[in-house]
């Protein structure tokens, strides 16, 4: 063989060789990367071929697939349209899943590897195949009281059990209705997917789990959780002048609206978090210092790092802490502080649980196609941000946030509720919150409210709606 044709078949060698290494990277390495790849519209086309499971709520579909006469055998549907839209996600052939659909879409499409035996004996009796279906922890008419708070606003409503870590409610705004995404009609599909990418915000994103701000005041309570931690009591008295010089600057602090927080410019912590002082917040962070303010905010879970519930929660942070102007700053919930909705309600849940932080979750059971139940999810404790005797100084502080302070607006007569407002200052209207939960012995619930540049205080936005979402589940209890 001369040197010419030698050297084209070792060519041709070379280029076989390495198109087996190709297809068997493709094949074996990433098959399961692009099996689950959203864009993947041939698996997509597959699944529509099989009933896709439920998801269920309280007994009833959220999300259901129903058959059909074209091409495409069966049609994803969801009843309530955008009531649960946060929740649930889409499932779209041209846009792949999102949402629940895409956390859980193993054992809905039925490809889940505990479905093995089910999907086995399908193939000996000639039955259809089918998915499996996901039970949901979420209370309707929590999740409804939600909606209906924050509508004509952007924002969220989490509601947890404390006890549990379950999530009652998961609310997000503005809406959109997912069956638009989900129907056989590409064309439609698209014009659907442009107007919400039009949109500002754009519906499909979840500001309960995947959007973070500045908490403001909410993040009080981790600072005076930090203080009681440390030898505070309720009743100590700390510095509350009307303004407060920054450390190292030239700036001064003042409280909202330029107010004076007492006479003497002096007074106790509990009063300090009743009406919200900036300026004895401010210097109470510095006094206690950088490293016990951030390892009580991470205790609570602000860690910076995603976690998931199933469905993916951005991580909270304290942020970058520079020097004790910033410190100050930081301790009454601005500078680099971000918090998602859901941080903020498992702040509050953790107070309500005497100190214990359970891990929230959304999926309360996986069902195979006969209804059997193949897996549950059971109660999971996350970390202890405070003791017990912690827990009870500050939900007796709480108290009077809701009993005697800005929290007014989340009042319930003849239930005790233990909140704390917040005002976040950002580029354009003020954002406003509200955490708070039930004290006592009525049916436990701890909600976040985040209405995003409602442009009031929280306690004139935030506080009603989480009367609202409370009142909500208090009525449903009563008639359980």
């Amino acid at each position: 063989m001369n040197a010419p044709l030698r050297r084209v078949a070792i060519s041709v060698l070379v280029l076989f060789t390495l198109l087996i290494v190709n297809i068997n990277y493709i094949q074996v390495v990433r098959s399961e990367e692009l099996r689950e790849d959203g864009r993947n519209t041939r698996v997509l086309a597959d699944e529509y071929s099989r009933e896709r499971g439920a998801i269920i709520v309280d007994g009833e579909p959220i999300a259901m697939s129903t058959p059909t006469d074209d091409r495409l055998k069966y049609l994803r549907q969801y009843p309530q349209g955008g009531l649960y839209a946060a929740v649930t996600g889409f499932y779209s052939v041209i846009y792949g899943a999102t949402g629940m659909e895409r956390a859980e879409n193993a054992l809905l499409a039925g490809t889940d590897d505990r479905l093995f035996v089910r999907r086995l004996s399908d193939l000996f009796t000639g039955r259809d195949p089918s998915g499996g279906d996901v039970v949901l922890t979420l209370d309707p008419a929590v999740q409804e009281a939600a909606m209906a708070g924050l509508e004509g606003q952007v924002g969220a409503v989490v509601a947890l059990d404390p006890a549990t870590g379950a999530i009652l409610g998961l609310a997000s705004t503005p809406t959109f209705d997912p069956n638009l995404l989900s129907s056989h009609d590409p064309a439609g599909i698209r014009d659907a997917a442009a107007q919400l990418e039009a949109a500002d915000p754009d519906p499909r994103g979840n500001q309960a789990i995947a959007r973070r701000y500045a908490p403001g005041s909410i993040f009080k309570v981790v600072v005076s959780a930090a203080a009681l931690e440390q030898g505070y009591t309720p009743e100590t008295v700390v510095p509350a002048p009307q303004t407060l010089r920054l450390p190292g600057t030239s700036t001064d602090l003042e409280n909202y609206n330029g107010s004076a927080c007492s006479e003497s410019g002096e007074q106790p912590l509990i009063d300090a978090l009743t009406i919200s002082c900036n300026t004895a917040f401010a210097q109470l962070g510095i006094d206690l210092g950088e490293d016990a303010v951030r390892e009580m905010a991470e205790a609570f879970g602000m860690t910076g790092e995603r976690f998931e519930v199933p469905l993916r929660v951005e991580g909270s942070t304290v942020g970058d802490i520079e020097n004790d102007a910033a410190l100050g700053i930081s301790s009454i919930g601005q500078q680099d502080v971000q918090m998602t909705p859901m941080q903020a309600a498992m702040i509050a849940a953790a107070v309500a649980n005497d100190g214990t932080l359970m891990k929230p979750y959304l999926v309360d059971q996986l069902l195979a196609p006969d209804l059997t139940v193949i897996d549950e999810t059971g109660p999971e404790e996350l970390s202890e941000p405070v003791s017990g005797a912690v827990a009870d100084q500050l939900t007796e502080m709480m108290l009077s946030v809701v009993d005697n302070g800005s929290g007014r607006g989340a009042r319930i007569p003849g239930v005790r509720i233990a909140g704390k407002t917040g005002t976040a200052e950002n580029q354009g209207p003020d954002h406003n919150w509200f955490i708070g939960f039930t004290a006592g012995d009525e049916p436990r619930i701890a909600v976040a409210v985040f209405v995003r540049n409602g442009g009031g205080t929280g306690g004139d936005t935030s506080a009603p709606i989480a009367r609202q979402v409370i009142q909500a589940y208090l009525d449903g209890q009563e008639g359980r």
